[in-house]
C-alpha cells in the first residue's frame, strides 16, 4: 500500500495508512492486556475473528488486484493518474485505506498476541521480548528493502506485479478464512486426502479448496477480460 501510494504521488494519503497500522498495534496491546489479565481469548472466538478477518481481507484484495491489473494494461494507469489521483482526497477513500491497513495488521497482531500471552504465563518474559524485538527489526529491514525496490519499477510494471501478488494473497486468505470458520464450528468440514500447507492457505477440505478455486476463477476471468479489452482498444487506436 505504501509503495503504491508513493508511486501514485499521493503522499498526502500516507498518514491514513500509518494511522491504520499504528492503531492496529495499539489495539494489539489492549488485546494482550485483556487476554493476559482479564479473560482468556481462545478457542472458537479466536478462530471466528481470524476467519472473518481473512475473508474480509480476501474480498478487499480481490477487488484491489483486479483494479490494479486493469490499470496496468494499455497505459490505462496514465489516464487514471491524470483523472483520479490529481483530485482531492475524499473521506471515503481515507477511511477505506485506514480500515484496510488496520485489518491487515490487526489480524496478524491478534494471532501473535494470543501466542505470546500463552508463553508469557510460563515466566519467559525477557527471552520473549528479545525474540519479539529481533523479529520486528528483521521485518523493518525487509519492508525498507521492498519499498526501495518497488520505487525503481515503472509504475505500469509495478501495477502488473502487484496485481498478481495481491491476487495470490486473496486466494491464500480465502482458504485461511474458511478454515478458521470450520475450526470454530461455524462451517461443516468435508475432508479430502491432500496435504495441509498453511503458508498457501491449503487445507484438506472441500470447502476451503472450493473457496480458493472460486477466487482463482474470478481472478482469471477478470484478468482475461482486462487483456482482451486492452487489445481491442489498441487495435482501434491503430
Amino acid at each position: 500500500m505504501l509503495a503504491f501510494l508513493k508511486k501514485a504521488e499521493r503522499k498526502d494519503v500516507l498518514i491514513y495508512v500509518h494511522a491504520g497500522w499504528a492503531s492496529a498495534l495499539a489495539a494489539g496491546g489492549i488485546t494482550w492486556a485483556v487476554a493476559t489479565y482479564l479473560v482468556g481469548v481462545s478457542g472458537a472466538s479466536r478462530e471466528l475473528t481470524e476467519g472473518f478477518s481473512s475473508l474480509f481481507a480476501a474480498v478487499v484484495l480481490l477487488g484491489v488486484g483486479m483494479w490494479m491489473h486493469q490499470k496496468s494494461v494499455a497505459g490505462r494507469w496514465q489516464v487514471y493518474l491524470k483523472e483520479k489521483l490529481s483530485s482531492a482526497l475524499n473521506k471515503r477513500t481515507a477511511w477505506f485505506l485506514f480500515s484496510l491497513a488496520f485489518v491487515a495488521v490487526y489480524r496478524e497482531v491478534f494471532e501473535t498476541v494470543l501466542f505470546y500471552a500463552a508463553l508469557w504465563t510460563e515466566g519467559n518474559g525477557w527471552p520473549l521480548l528479545a525474540g519479539l524485538g529481533t523479529g520486528m527489526g528483521i521485518l523493518a529491514l525487509l519492508a525498507a528493502v521492498l519499498l526501495r525496490t518497488s520505487a525503481r519499477l515503472p509504475i505500469g510494471q509495478f501495477f502488473a506485479a502487484s496485481s498478481l501478488l495481491v491476487a495470490i494473497l486473496a486466494v491464500v486468505l480465502a482458504g485461511k478464512g474458511i478454515a478458521g470458520l470450520q475450526e470454530a464450528g461455524l462451517l461443516h468440514t468435508s475432508p479430502i486426502a491432500i496435504p495441509r500447507i498453511d503458508l498457501l492457505g491449503i487445507y484438506p477440505s472441500w470447502q476451503t479448496l472450493s473457496a480458493q478455486f472460486a477466487v482463482l476463477v474470478i481472478v482469471v476471468v477478470a484478468f482475461t477480460i482486462n487483456l482482451r479489452s486492452s487489445r481491442q482498444t489498441a487495435m482501434q487506436q491503430n
